[in-house]
């Protein structure tokens, strides 16, 4: 037997992630799908197989040429895409006087080829075409003998006969005659030579596949599905080894300010025989989505730093599995208690400053233990907490986001510029610097089994403690008093001196510039968030984030930000009205 694998595809459905990735080469599971199949028709006896290429070709051809596979494996490049049928009679010189089988690049299936074979070699008719019931695309006529009486028909006629509509895999197998029936050189579709046979009065077979798992990954959607029914057994084997599962099922859980996506993934073990309660298992899974570039991106980070930091033993969830090029990470189950409710549900003073005391011990240990054997690889923003970020990242985005976007002042960054660039300048003067996680607030901090747990991590790089420490303790989503916030100022610098040699006075005052740089940085989050992304419910806690902003600049002279200094009594009134 030889094969075909058609590769020749542009990937429309799936762009804009195909920019940069044939779809033969997107991998599940960490291999890519055309290698899945290359070894699928290795494995059922294919004695050679050949390849129509079209985008992004060269990188097909690279991705072959340093495998080793036990049969030839060639490709065709079509400088012009000749459909389905026009492939197969451009590669008539390939082909021998025996059936040969025919597959799409963008399906992974466990149906047995070799047994599909051997079905066309147990029969008289020129094609055998694998259906199954798919009901998103069962349009294909199947007769109650399983002949094929036509194609892509929108509505069945009860009253003539055919038993059922099923649809096409992608797997077909060929009689070598079915050549004649598709002219050379032209785009043709093989449904056509198909019709032809039909209409002249020969019968098409259909071998129908029971009992398999087959999908399309022909868009975004699917493709995940694919990996995730590969993925998602695996890391409930990984985290649990003992455990047998019966079912997976995965729930929907509501994100934060990012575009990812959350999915809390529950098993149930297998019993056989028993009808009491099944026990669950459950993992967070998390969706970055299909990566389009090939540099370091979001995923990658949030799966190096994770496992940095986990290996450190600084409390993050565990990842289990993870899968860098559909962005899915299969991670532990932290519940869903974060540090913002307990707080708001805590009515006794001393156990909220018991919680914060326990939370700035996990953030110093974070900073001092994780930046050792940090790699500043790792990061996908910046490596480095830098006066270019904070003009950036946090006063620009201020501006733009927060002033202009949200509130629709008339300001720009220039009119600013000169108060900013002294702002980064003093932020950068005094640094305690560690591991810093950049968005240390009380929605990115789990409590579970009484134990604190650092989670959105992704975003770590070098830079100082006070800024982790500033996030947590002007974060607008508790609100602390300013006294407890000052008693938590002295207690971290009282921990950190037990680890490193800390000058109080300096470390006070990159703490207070810390405090301004993140808390622009909030308010333009919060004005991006609402205006951008259409999550309104961060309205609520604007007043919060203004009001610290007013509390933290009025502890510098008035000749230092006068401009900012100007337009936060500006916002005040067009907050509080």
């Amino acid at each position: 037997m030889k094969a075909m694998i058609l590769a020749a595809g542009l990937g429309k459905r799936l762009r804009p992630f195909t920019a940069n990735t044939p779809k033969p080469l997107f991998p599940v599971a960490g291999r890519p799908l055309l290698d899945i199949i290359i070894r699928s028709l290795q494995n059922a006896g294919c004695e050679a197989i050949i390849i129509n290429t079209h985008h992004l070709y060269k990188k097909i051809d690279s991705f072959l040429s340093g495998r080793k596979y036990s049969i030839p494996v060639f490709t065709r490049y079509e400088p012009l895409l000749l459909g389905t049928g026009g492939a197969i009679k451009n590669v008539a010189d390939f082909w021998d006087d025996q059936p040969f089988m025919v597959i799409n690049s963008d399906i992974l299936t466990d149906i047995d080829l070799g047994d599909v074979y051997d079905f066309h070699l147990n029969h008289k008719y020129t094609a055998t075409l694998v259906f199954h019931d798919y009901k998103e695309f069962n349009n294909v006529l199947i007769s109650k003998e399983d002949f094929i009486r036509g194609f892509y028909e929108e509505k069945s006629n009860e009253n003539i006969g055919y038993e059922r509509k099923l649809a096409f895999t992608g797997i077909q197998v060929l009689d070598p005659k079915i050549l004649d029936f598709i002219p050379a050189g032209l785009f043709f579709s093989i449904i056509d030579a198909y019709r032809e046979l039909i209409f002249s009065g020969q019968r098409l077979k259909a071998f129908i596949a029971q009992k398999h798992y087959w999908k399309d990954i022909g868009t975004p959607e699917s493709y995940r599905e694919a990996v995730i029914d590969k993925l998602a057994p695996e890391a409930f084997k990984q985290a649990w080894p003992d455990f047998t599962f019966k079912n997976i099922r995965r729930d929907s859980i509501k994100g934060d300010g990012s575009g990812r996506r959350w999915y809390r993934v529950i098993a149930e073990q297998h019993l056989p025989g028993k009808v009491y309660e099944v026990p669950l298992r459950k993992l967070i899974m998390v969706d970055h989505d299909i990566r389009v570039q090939s540099a370091t991106s979001e995923v990658d980070s949030f799966i190096a730093i994770g496992r940095h930091l986990y290996g450190r033993g600084i409390p993050v969830p565990e990842i289990h599995l993870h899968d860098n090029f559909s962005g899915l990470v299969f991670l532990e189950d932290l519940g869903d208690v974060k540090l913002q409710k307990l707080i708001l549900n805590t009515k006794d003073p001393e156990k909220v400053v018991l919680y914060y005391k326990t939370v700035i011990d996990v953030l110093i240990n974070m900073s001092t233990s994780g930046v050792e054997g940090f790699d500043i690889s790792w990061t996908y923003q910046t490596p480095y907490y830098s006066k270019d970020l904070i003009l950036e990242k946090e006063c620009r985005y201020f501006v733009d986001a927060f002033l202009r976007g949200y509130l629709g002042m008339d300001y720009s960054f220039e009119d600013f510029k000169d108060e900013f660039e002294l702002l980064a300048e003093k932020t950068l003067k005094f640094p305690v610097n560690g591991f810093m996680h950049r968005d240390l607030q009380s929605r990115n901090i789990m409590f579970k089994d009484n134990k604190f747990y650092i989670i959105d991590f992704q975003g770590g790089r070098i830079g100082p403690v006070q800024y982790d420490l500033a996030s947590l303790l002007i974060d607008p989503y508790v609100d602390l008093p300013y006294q407890l916030r000052a008693q938590l100022v002295d207690y971290c610098i009282k921990g950190l001196a037990e680890f490193l040699q800390i000058n109080e006075e300096q470390f006070r005052y990159c703490f207070r510039y810390c405090s301004l740089t993140r808390n622009l940085q909030i308010l333009g989050a919060f004005g991006n968030l609402i205006r951008m992304s259409g999550k309104s419910y961060f309205e609520q806690y604007i007043p919060a984030a203004v009001k610290t902003l007013k509390y933290n600049f009025s502890a510098f002279e008035d000749a230092e930000f006068p401009g900012i200094k100007a337009v936060v009594e500006e916002i005040m009134a067009a907050v509080h009205g």
